[in-house]
Parts: C-alpha cells; sequence; structure tokens
C-alpha cells in the first residue's frame, strides 16, 4: 500500500505526523489546512490504531463537517482499491467504489464525532441534559427542542412588552436578545452580566429579561443555540465525573478555524482536553492530543464574539511558549496552493501592517499570474458597468469561464443593488450568497413548527405559531386565554388544550376545534416511533389543512411554498440516508442546527454577489472587491479604534486572498448614501498595496488613499325543555355559591376533587379543579354536572 502521506508538503507532513501532546497550525489562506485535518484523522486512525469513537473534530459550519467526513472516507477508500484491487479509487467501476465507500462508512467515518460545537454539544446533552441544573434550580428533559433566532425574539419581545410592561422603542428586543447572547458567549449568568456591565439600571433590566428568558425557556423544555454550548461548559463544571466521562471519551481534539472560537467554545475545548486540570504539571498527554488549525490573519468575527487572541494564547495555554523558530508545539503552513504570485504578494504586504498576528508569509506555488487592476469610477453604478464589462470581456477572450467562475465581494450588503439591477437588466444569472435562507422561510418554519410539537409538546413558542395556522377558527383571544391559564397553574399550554374538559371550559365555539388540532397532534405523537420524520412530515402539512389551504389559493407563490414544503421532505429523507436513522429527533437536530454556508445555492453557472464576511472559505477564479473607500473599507465605525481598524484589514486581506486567477479592485469618486451624492475618498488599504503589483487608471493609488367583541346565541324559549329548566336553576345555585381555593367538589364524571385556582368572578367564574389520577381540569361551575361537597 502506498505512503498516505507522500502527497503532503514537509510542513503539512510535520503536523499530520504529530501524535501525543498540543499542536498549533498555523493555517494560511489556501494553504489545505482542511487536508492537513483529514490526513491527520486518517493517520490517527491507520498508523497510531486510535479507534475513530475517540476522536473529536470540530468544525464551524456543517458543510465543512460533511466536506471532512467525506474526505476521510475517500481517502480509505483509495487505500482499500489499491490494497484489494491492486489499481486507484477513479479505476474501479461505480458499483465497486460505492461499495468500498459503504465499507469505509460502516467501519471509520460513521463513528467519528465529526460536526459544529452546536451540533456536537447537542449530542453531548442529549445523553446528559436531565443531570444538569442552572443556578436557579432549572432544568431540562433530553427531548428538549432548539429555538431559532425567530422563536427566541418572540419571547424576548413578549417578556419586554408584556411581562416586564416595558416601552420596546426605550428597552429594544432585539438589542436586548444580543446582549443576553454575548453573555451567554462569555458564560456570564443574568446576575453575573449586571455585575459586569456595573449594575446600572439598563443593565439591571437586561439581567432581569435574561433571568425570565431562562425561565421560559426551562418551561417549554428548550435552549437557544448559545445554551447548546454554555449548558455543557456549566454540566462540566458542576459534575466532574460527567466531565470525567467526556474526557476519556476524546483522546483526540481537533479544531478547525481556532481563530473563530469565542471564550465559552475556549472553555469547553480546554475542559475536555485536560480534564479541567489547573495545574499544567498534572496534565497527561499519554495517547491524546489537542490539534488547533487557525490563522488570525483570517479573523473577522469579533460581532460573534470570536476572539481571536485565544489563538495568539494558544502557545501560552497550552504549548511549549518557545520562539517559533525553536517550538515543538507550532507549524506553519505558508505554502498557498490557490492564488497566482501577484495576489500573494498584495495579500502579504496588506496584513504586514497589523501587528495582532504570528508571523508568516504565504509562498505562491503558481506562476505569478495577472496584474491586480484597480478602478476609479464616477459612482456606483459607473462601478457597476466596469465590473460588467471586465466579466464579459474575460469570458470573450477565455470561452473556459463560466459565470460560476465570478465572484462580486463588498463590505456591506446595501453594496449590492446597483450591482444587482446591472444584472438583471442584462439577464445574467447572479446569486446573492447569504440571502433569504431556506429554513427561514414561513412555511418551512411552520412545518418545523409542527414537527417540534410533536417531538415535545413542552414547545409552547411553536404550539402558538400553528395552532390557528392555517386558520381554523382559533382567534388570538382565544390562545392568550388558554396560554393565562396555563401560566396561572404553572403548566405547558399542551397540557391545557390536550384536555378535552378545560377546552370546552375556557374556549367555547372555538373547542371542537381546538381539540381537533390536539387529537392531529396525540397521533402523531402516538405513532412516533414507528413512523419516520419524513412520513410524520407528509402526515402533518395533509392533516392538518396546511397543503390544502396552499392549493386553494391557486397562486405561483402558494406553489413556491408548496414546492419548500417538498424539498423539506426530500431533506428529511436524506438526512435519514446519511444517519441510518429515520427518527424525528434526528431529523430535528439537523435542520435546527443548519447555517447560512449551508443553505446556499451552489450552482456554479451564477455569478456570486457576498459579503466579505460571507467569502469566508470560499475561492473563485476572478474576484472583484468593490467599494475600496474610507467609511465603507475600512467601516467608518472602525477609523477611530485601532483594533477594530485591523480587523477591517484582516477582512481586505480576506477578500483579496479569495482570488485565484484575477483580481479586481475598485472604489468611486462619490457614492449615494442616505438620498444624498457624498464624495469618497479611496481606501487607505489601497496605499498599503506595493506600487508594482497594481495597474491603474490613475496616477497613483499612494496619492489618492488618505492615510370586536363575541356575539351571545340566544335560545328559544320553546326550545327549553323542562330538564333544561331544571338544570338552569342549579346553574343558578351552583353560580350563586362562594368559591374557595381548597374547596372540594364531587363530579359525575370525574369523582372528588379539590378546587386549586380560581379565573375571574361572579357569573364568569371558572375553577381549576385537581383531580386525583386525573390530573388538574379547567370547569364552569355553571355547566358542570357537579356539586360543593
Amino acid at each position: 500500500m502506498s505512503d498516505l502521506l507522500a502527497q503532503l508538503n514537509p510542513s503539512q507532513r510535520r503536523a499530520v505526523e504529530h501524535f501525543c501532546g498540543p499542536l498549533l497550525v498555523v493555517a494560511g489562506a489556501g494553504s489545505g489546512k482542511t487536508r492537513a485535518l483529514t490526513f491527520r484523522i486518517a493517520n490517527l486512525i491507520r498508523q497510531h490504531r486510535v479507534d475513530p469513537e475517540n476522536i473529536l473534530a470540530v468544525t464551524f459550519t456543517n458543510k465543512a463537517a460533511r466536506e471532512m467526513k467525506e474526505r476521510v472516507e475517500l481517502l480509505y477508500a483509495q487505500q482499500l482499491a489499491e490494497l484489494h484491487h491492486n489499481k486507484p479509487f477513479s479505476a474501479l467501476p461505480e458499483f465497486e467504489q460505492k461499495k468500498l465507500r459503504s465499507q469505509v462508512y460502516k467501519q471509520v467515518t460513521k463513528h467519528l464525532w465529526i460536526g459544529t460545537f452546536h451540533s456536537l454539544c447537542c449530542r453531548i446533552l442529549r445523553f446528559d441534559i436531565n443531570k444538569y441544573q442552572d443556578e436557579k434550580g432549572r432544568t431540562w428533559k433530553r427531548n428538549f427542542t432548539i429555538f431559532d433566532d425567530s422563536d427566541v425574539q418572540t419571547i424576548i419581545k413578549k417578556i419586554v412588552t408584556q411581562q416586564l410592561n416595558l416601552d420596546d422603542k426605550k428597552f429594544n428586543p432585539r438589542n436586548i436578545r444580543y446582549q443576553i447572547s454575548n453573555a451567554k458567549n462569555l458564560g456570564l449568568s443574568p446576575n453575573d452580566y449586571m455585575r459586569s456591565e456595573g449594575g446600572g439600571y439598563k443593565a439591571k433590566i437586561v439581567a432581569e429579561v435574561y433571568e425570565a428568558y431562562q425561565n421560559s425557556l426551562a418551561a417549554n423544555n428548550a435552549l437557544d443555540f448559545d445554551d447548546l454550548i454554555l449548558i455543557p461548559v456549566r454540566l462540566f463544571q458542576q459534575n466532574e465525573s460527567i466531565l470525567g466521562y467526556w474526557h476519556s471519551q476524546f483522546h483526540h481534539i481537533l479544531v478547525d478555524e481556532y481563530q473563530d472560537t469565542n471564550r465559552i467554545q475556549y472553555d469547553l475545548i480546554r475542559m475536555l482536553s485536560t480534564n479541567n486540570e489547573t495545574d499544567r504539571s498534572a496534565w497527561t498527554w499519554k495517547n491524546r492530543s489537542l490539534f488547533a488549525v487557525g490563522d488570525a490573519d483570517q479573523s473577522i468575527y469579533s460581532f460573534r464574539m470570536a476572539d481571536y487572541t485565544i489563538l495568539l494564547e494558544f502557545q501560552e495555554n497550552f504549548g511549549d511558549g518557545l520562539p517559533d523558530e525553536d517550538t515543538r508545539t507550532m507549524v506553519k503552513l505558508e505554502e498557498n496552493y490557490r492564488s497566482r504570485e501577484n495576489i500573494l504578494k498584495a495579500a502579504n504586504a496588506l496584513i504586514e501592517q497589523n501587528s495582532q498576528r504570528i508571523d508568516k508569509v504565504l509562498r505562491a506555488t503558481r506562476g505569478a499570474g495577472e496584474e491586480i487592476y484597480c478602478h476609479k469610477a464616477d459612482n456606483e453604478n459607473d462601478e457597476a458597468r466596469f465590473v460588467l464589462a471586465q466579466m464579459m470581456g474575460l469570458r470573450r477572450n477565455n470561452p473556459e469561464l463560466d459565470w460560476g467562475d465570478f465572484a462580486i465581494l463588498y463590505r456591506t450588503n446595501a453594496q449590492s443593488r446597483p450591482l444587482e439591477e446591472l444584472l438583471n437588466s442584462r439577464n445574467i444569472p447572479y446569486q446573492v450568497v447569504g440571502g433569504f435562507k431556506f429554513y427561514d422561510r414561513q412555511e418551512i418554519k411552520d412545518a418545523l413548527a409542527y414537527l417540534k410539537i410533536v417531538e415535545n409538546s413542552f414547545d409552547s413558542v411553536s404550539l402558538t405559531r400553528v395552532i390557528n395556522t392555517p386558520k381554523r377558527g382559533i382567534g388570538k383571544t382565544t390562545v392568550d386565554r388558554l396560554s393565562s391559564v396555563a401560566q396561572e397553574l404553572g403548566c405547558s399550554l399542551w397540557e391545557i388544550i390536550s384536555d378535552e374538559t378545560s377546552v370546552a371550559t375556557i374556549a367555547g365555539r372555538a373547542a371542537k376545534k381546538i381539540n381537533q388540532f390536539a387529537t392531529l397532534i396525540k397521533e402523531m405523537q402516538e405513532h412516533k416511533t414507528e413512523l419516520s420524520a419524513a412520513q410524520i412530515l407528509d402526515s402533518l402539512m395533509k392533516d392538518s389543512g396546511y397543503i390544502n389551504a396552499l392549493q386553494q389559493k391557486g397562486t405561483d407563490e402558494a406553489d413556491s411554498r408548496i414546492e419548500n414544503i417538498g424539498q423539506l421532505y426530500n431533506k428529511a429523507i436524506s438526512i435519514a440516508e446519511e444517519n441510518e436513522n429515520d427518527s424525528l429527533e434526528v431529523f430535528l437536530a439537523d435542520a435546527s442546527l443548519n447555517t447560512d454556508s449551508d443553505n446556499n445555492d451552489e450552482n456554479t453557472q451564477k455569478v456570486s454577489l457576498m459579503s466579505l464576511h460571507a467569502a469566508k472559505g470560499l475561492e473563485f477564479p476572478v474576484v472583484f472587491l468593490v467599494g475600496l473607500e474610507q467609511k465603507l473599507l475600512p467601516h467608518q465605525r472602525s477609523l477611530n479604534d485601532p483594533v477594530a481598524l485591523e480587523e477591517e484589514r484582516r477582512l481586505c486581506y480576506v477578500g483579496i486572498t479569495r482570488a485565484q486567477e484575477q483580481l479586481f479592485l475598485s472604489y468611486v469618486r462619490e457614492r449615494f448614501m442616505w438620498g444624498y451624492r457624498e464624495p469618497a475618498v479611496a481606501s487607505q488599504f489601497l496605499a498599503e498595496l506595493p506600487k508594482d503589483l497594481v495597474v491603474s487608471n490613475v496616477r497613483s493609488l499612494q496619492k489618492e488613499a488618505p492615510s370586536q367583541e363575541p356575539k351571545t346565541m340566544s335560545i328559544s324559549q320553546k326550545q327549553r325543555s323542562q330538564k333544561r329548566r331544571e338544570r338552569q336553576t342549579a346553574r343558578v345555585q351552583i353560580t350563586q355559591q362562594k368559591w374557595e381555593v381548597g374547596d372540594r367538589v364531587n363530579h359525575n364524571t370525574f369523582g372528588e376533587g379539590e378546587v386549586t385556582h380560581i379565573f375571574g368572578d361572579g357569573k364568569k367564574t371558572n375553577l381549576a379543579i385537581l383531580f386525583p389520577n386525573l390530573g388538574k381540569k379547567i370547569i364552569d361551575p355553571r355547566v358542570a354536572p357537579m356539586k360543593k361537597i
């Protein structure tokens, strides 16, 4: 069998062959970091006989995780092809290739723990969250659901405006949500957050909302995305035996994009690696390793609480702390396999202006290529015409180029408008990467809400979303009344609507529709273990009337929504095939953890438009980096902040290093901003590029750049029978009674019970009565066949 590592360069090989202990791999743009990660996994298993179940590899997108698994699988399949068939894998018939890959999947990749922080922590919590209790004694069950941003925003707004009666203009729910998320990413509880902010009035309000928000999450048996990482860390801190179990599970930990980790993610990795041992001399790296791969020069997500200093501190926190030339715990990957030499030289010169970095120089493995061209346009429309003219000219002269080979990158999404308008007018296919996501579409969120209720009936947010979707005559007032009763009783909304007696008492004419809805959900819950996620989805969408309601509209938009639900159905099937598990739980976990980059239309025949933040990790033959102007790139918010300015420079660096063959830069003389034409100034980053690498339509870039009420149904006197008059007399008698908590009653059907809550007063009094073995039921004493005892 051939040498598995022969195709690696010396630095990559040194990183891959590292076995035990910590290692930081500083991987420059296009230097083969994914190759190093995948070959390392394969080498650990093949050369060192590491059990795949003992390997944990953390990525930042599901797409990256899938790619890593596929590459490991292919590496092994190629080895098996040589061993068993004495042929290259690519030379085997298709059925033999599938056979080998299936064998590798069952023996190796199926058992690897490869995924995002969120998906891997979600798996851990499915095992152990029932053993966790937070600082206020809140607990969760293993069948928790995951609230997305829309769910969270709904809860936060309700807390601010209804529960706390605050002015949502003064206390913006979205801003409060952002502060709570940041607090969680720093590992702060509500009280911790308030102290960290100095205990002022606004901090106190945020902490109060944070506390109420956690109560709501626990009541719904739900977590948000930040909890998926925060709770495992807190669980490990409070339960040494659970940490010990997972520490012994993961012998070799690999972390991709290490510069994008935040403090709570760092704490998770540190605890899993060291068993939370604070004495470094007590650490044992025998048959254990921590392999962190990243590049501080590509750290551009501080707004997500990413902290590149975690990478810069690796040597101090884990490594030997020796200088770069002497250290045994750091390897630099500096050979670039993506870009032409001129592009790399410009990128190196730019990023060298930053001080917060680990020194490295990207070295080209390809020729010099074309000069970089920088264009000064009159305005944004002229800039768009320049980009289009260059693309069309390149396609005429290079027939092999497709529209999918071009990318237009910009600092802010608002910059896409003139570009989109021009491309549209010329019928040129394009995609806005990071646009409206599949899982954010209304029909998809509705369908997932139905599924979440079947999986976790405590999820009141999902329940409230679809109880009248499609319209079935259950008004907001009725739902609010049901929710209010549930809140006062301290139970979930489902416990109220799943009880026919309580529904009949509270909901009036809507009771029948609510009972039909509840029956649908109950039937699906009863058959949940027998049916696949796809089958449950299909049944819910049809039996609920959701598909029929769309069909009745007969519009193109409705047809498109039906097609989207069909795509969700297809996704459920594919997830089942990928995981060899068709359960609803597995499907919902995958759907909840999808990210922007996982849902992009990957049609390679379209020009790609995207922000620089969305471009990270991608590459294109031809790149246009537009809007290189002061106040845009670098952004206005960063001009007086040296740290923020360095991140803007990293953004520009990331943009430049997306180009493989050719790079175009552009800026304008004036730009339309907020209804006015404003003069623009060339970006200071242009002046930091070497003069001999950039040609322009201006003399010198260095000189350009600066430094209603309900109706009451009447009953005819002729329709009243003697029996009904007798019942009416009984109602008057029981209504005139005074009810108190603790009163005992005898119900003709439910037997004896005790009043626990009283709702309303006088003629509108309803009672919550606890019946042994039946639980609480909401009953109208005017009509119930019962008497006080």
